[in-house]
């Protein structure tokens, strides 16, 4: 990695955005291309587009409330 890069990013912030590249990466591939391969009009394609949003955003919100169970139950459930 370059030095300037290195030197105003921590660790932390490279996993995030390398994680946050994986998730939009998958959204595209697995949730996105098909739902517009599925469609031959312009609008129809559109209208999938959209609504793959709700799609993105039900998982996110899965995937954040079952993190935060975990956090929130982490002494109860996990005691060192």
């Amino acid at each position: 990695m370059p030095d300037v890069i290195r030197e105003t990013l921590s660790g932390y912030e490279v996993v995030f955005g390398v994680a946050g590249a994986i998730i939009v990466a998958g959204y595209a591939v697995f949730i996105l291309a098909p739902a517009w391969t599925s469609y031959g009009r312009l609008w129809e394609r559109l209208a999938a587009s959209v609504l793959t949003l709700f799609m993105l955003a039900t998982l996110l919100g899965v995937g954040v409330a079952i993190g935060f169970g975990v956090v929130f139950s982490y002494d109860t459930w996990f005691r060192p």
